[in-house]
């Protein structure tokens, strides 16, 4: 039987475990779910209520009839589909194997204290990436490169003011600006300019949050839901506030 110190402690593990995966990119309905199936391998009911900037969670143990609530702040961090996958599997463990609450916890934190992927690894990728978009949307080789630059000096800069906790709709404008003043080098030379600067900032669309919003509003999740798509919206109002900037310096002619 459990006591109420014990009911509280996995309420805490509940409550921590929801918020990180709100936090690394999870819709709402598998945050729910998962955490309802780590209380159904502890043999209590779990009620989630989920907002965007925190969590409201219940935990009721029918067997000594008592309750435990827990109010937690959903943090912020990097979207990570390896963590949203292990998270997930976690919890099926969790109710397959019977762990114990403290080799739950334990084998949480691994996961989520894991190395990350070295920050330049991912500046190489982005900017390949966001080069690949400049040739599919019909670039030629000298704006590819000029993207891929471009890119990678916007999105350095990201990093780094991100590291410095600035606002984030702040982060947006300047790296928009940053990469689409550096694609803008493509004016001087005979090439595809207007697709250069145009995909230079692509690596800062907001994906994530617009396809989870439309996911929590369809699953019914309508406050969470908007509310991403809110946010979302405001941070592509804040790119193309970034490349206006630009365009009303080196051609104005493109408003």
């Amino acid at each position: 039987m459990k006591t109420s110190e014990s009911l509280l402690s996995i309420s805490k593990f509940i409550a921590e475990y929801s918020a990180h995966l709100m936090g690394a990119g999870v819709h709402t309905s598998r945050v729910v779910r998962n955490s309802k199936r780590i209380g159904d391998a502890f043999g209590v009911d779990v009620k989630l209520s989920v907002f965007h900037k925190n969590i409201i969670l219940t935990i009721i143990d029918p067997e000594i009839n008592e309750a435990c609530n827990e109010v937690v702040d959903i943090p912020s961090h990097p979207i990570s589909f390896e963590h949203n996958s292990e998270l997930s599997t976690l919890s099926w463990e969790a109710l397959d194997n019977k762990m114990s609450l403290e080799e739950l916890t334990a084998k949480f934190y691994t996961i989520i204290n894991a190395p990350k992927i070295h920050p330049l690894f991912v500046l190489i990728l982005v900017g390949f990436a966001n080069a690949s978009f400049c040739k599919l949307f019909g670039g030629d080789l000298c704006s590819m490169g000029i993207v891929f630059s471009a890119t990678i000096t916007g999105f350095f800069l990201k990093q780094q003011m991100q590291k410095k906790k600035i606002n984030h709709y702040v982060t947006f404008i300047v790296s928009a600006f940053v990469a689409s003043l550096c694609a803008s080098t493509a004016l001087i030379f005979d090439t595809t300019s207007e697709i250069a600067m145009a995909t230079s900032v692509l690596y800062l669309v907001p994906g994530v949050p617009l396809i989870n919003g439309v996911i929590d509003v369809v699953e019914g999740y309508v406050l969470t839901g908007f509310a991403r798509l809110t946010e979302a919206s405001l941070l592509i109002v804040s790119i193309a506030i970034g490349l206006s900037f630009t365009l009303l310096m080196v051609k104005n002619s493109l408003i």
